[in-house]
Parts: structure tokens; C-alpha cells; sequence
């Protein structure tokens, strides 16, 4: 098994998603990548931006280390954006990342990802609160986002904190899978603001829940069925407040690996803009594995 996070600059990221993608069990392997096994290709990337002297975003992985951890365990990727304007937000993003990823290799074989995930989220926000408590940050605050994407047989589940985004790009089209937990997106849910006025509005980033500021959190967790094909795209808020979905399908559809899209998307979003931190990751799915349930237990469907 291998859990991997990152917090560095954009191009050691970058190369460290190329190994990573060659990495893969089944990636340029006959047999791995067979019709009845979930394989997937990845690819991540991070930048400063224009403004920033630091990189608050972190992200992270989980890649099993065999076909039989694949079926047990599964695929996890994470991208978390610690809060600007507080203490120690580039602390709290790896925290959410090492604790997410950590303890995602070593749960319960076989556990249900719809449950292990919200938990999983729970644990880094604990983690995070209790680190405020340490001498050495006593009295300094800190709070992250959190998106999570496990992957197994062929079901995705994503668990989220934040303003972090998971996308879902199908048949040439990119569509938001999780929702903001922003001021402005619940003054949306109440017809107070229209989509065009989000974007100007200056509660754009006001978070209404985060890791770290309180003891407990609710993550919003939500599964969906993978099919050959598809690609999953977690990102912070500087690439999605600068690129619509037609953007990202449209760069996410190029015939390149999935770490030079993500490097292309994390680069026009620096270009249009670049005023924050800016980070992407790109799962495609090249097959899945169909299975059903029967109490609990997957069975595997006949092609």
C-alpha cells in the first residue's frame, strides 16, 4: 500500500504526478487493465499563483499496491485548501491530507466507502482542532477545506468540507458533484442571490463550514457509478472560481496524460487570474469492475 500528500511547488508536484501515474498497478501493464478490474490513470498539479508566497493547498493519494488491495481498499485522491487570513492554514490542509490518506490504507478491508469516507473527514477534523491545542500553536487558528474521492469496483464516493470541488466529466461534459458550504451558495438555495451575482459577491469565499474550528463537522458524502471513460477532477477554489465546467471538460477532453491536463488546467487558471493558491487532480477511468451487493458483500456480474 502506498499514501502519498504533497505541499510543494508547482513543479515538484507536477514531476512526482508523472511517477505517480506511471506508478499505477495495470498502467502500461497487459493483464492488470483487463475488462473486470477498475483502472485508473492520474495526475495531479499545484501552483503559488501571482500573489502568494506560500501554498496553503495540499493533496494527496492512496494507491493500492496490488490487484487484491485494489478490491479490498480502492483508489482514495484528496485536495484540501487551508483557510487564508488564519494562523496556519498550510499546517491544516496537510494535516486533513496525511490523516485522510493514512487511515484510509490502513481501515478494515472490504469496509463501505459511503461510511468509511464522512468518518475519515471527521478524524482530520479532529485532528486539526486538536493541533490548535499544542504548545506551539496555542492561541493561533487555523481551519482547511477537504474533498475526498475514493474509487473501488466501479462506484466513486466523495466526501467534502468546504469549498473544495469534485467534477465529473462524462460524454463531454463536466458537472459539479459536491456543493459549497459558502454563504453565498445557501443564500443561492433561498433565491436571495442569482448565479451571476456570486461571482461578485465579497461572501464568495465566506465559509459556513471548514475542519478546525469546531469539534465536530458534517461532510456532505454522495456515491456515484463509474463507467469507462469518465474522469473525476478535485480542485481548489482558485481554479473553480476562474473556469467555468465548459473550460475544464474542454481541457480535461484532450488527448494527454491526466498529469499534463491537470498541469494545463491548474496553468490557464494562473493565467486568467492567479490571485490564489491553485490546485487539481485528474482521475480517468480507463475500465471498472461491475459488481453487486448482497448483504453488504460485492459480487461480481457476469460480461
Amino acid at each position: 500500500m502506498e499514501a502519498r500528500s504533497t505541499q510543494n511547488s508547482f513543479s515538484t508536484k507536477l514531476s512526482w504526478a508523472y511517477k505517480l501515474e506511471a506508478d499505477l498497478p495495470g498502467a502500461g501493464k497487459t493483464g492488470y487493465a483487463a475488462a473486470h478490474m477498475l483502472d485508473v490513470q492520474f495526475g495531479e498539479a499545484s501552483d503559488f499563483g501571482k500573489v502568494r508566497k506560500n501554498n496553503e493547498d495540499a493533496m494527496g493519494s492512496f494507491i493500492p499496491s496490488s490487484r487484491r488491495q485494489a478490491r479490498s481498499h480502492g483508489f482514495l485522491f484528496a485536495v484540501a485548501d487551508g483557510v487564508g487570513g488564519l494562523d496556519l492554514g498550510e499546517v491544516a490542509s496537510a494535516t486533513a491530507i496525511s490523516v485522510v490518506t493514512e487511515e484510509f490504507g490502513s481501515a478494515q478491508a472490504g469496509a463501505m466507502l459511503i461510511s468509511l469516507l464522512p468518518r475519515l473527514v471527521q478524524h482530520a477534523n479532529t485532528a486539526i482542532h486538536d493541533r490548535t491545542l499544542e504548545p506551539q500553536y496555542r492561541g493561533r487558528s487555523m481551519a482547511s477545506t477537504l474533498v475526498v474521492c475514493a474509487l473501488r469496483y466501479d462506484q466513486a464516493v466523495i466526501s467534502h468540507v468546504g469549498d473544495s470541488r469534485c467534477y465529473l466529466v462524462r460524454n463531454g461534459r463536466a458537472r459539479q458533484v459536491t456543493q459549497d458550504h459558502t454563504l453565498v451558495n445557501e443564500q443561492k438555495k433561498l433565491g436571495l442571490i442569482s448565479d451571476g451575482g456570486i461571482k461578485d459577491s465579497d461572501a464568495r469565499h465566506v465559509l459556513i463550514r471548514s475542519l478546525g474550528p469546531e469539534m465536530f463537522v458534517a461532510p456532505d458524502t454522495t456515491a456515484i457509478t463509474l463507467a469507462a471513460g469518465d474522469a473525476l477532477v478535485l480542485c481548489t477554489d482558485g481554479l473553480h472560481d476562474e473556469m467555468t465546467e465548459a473550460m475544464i471538460a474542454e481541457i480535461v477532453l484532450q488527448k494527454k496524460s491526466a498529469a499534463e491536463v491537470a498541469r494545463d488546467l491548474v496553468c490557464r487558471a494562473v493565467e486568467l487570474d492567479g490571485g490564489d493558491n491553485t490546485t487539481a487532480q485528474v482521475i480517468r477511468v480507463r475500465s471498472v469492475e461491475q459488481v453487486g451487493m448482497y448483504r453488504g458483500r460485492p459480487y461480481r456480474i457476469p460480461a
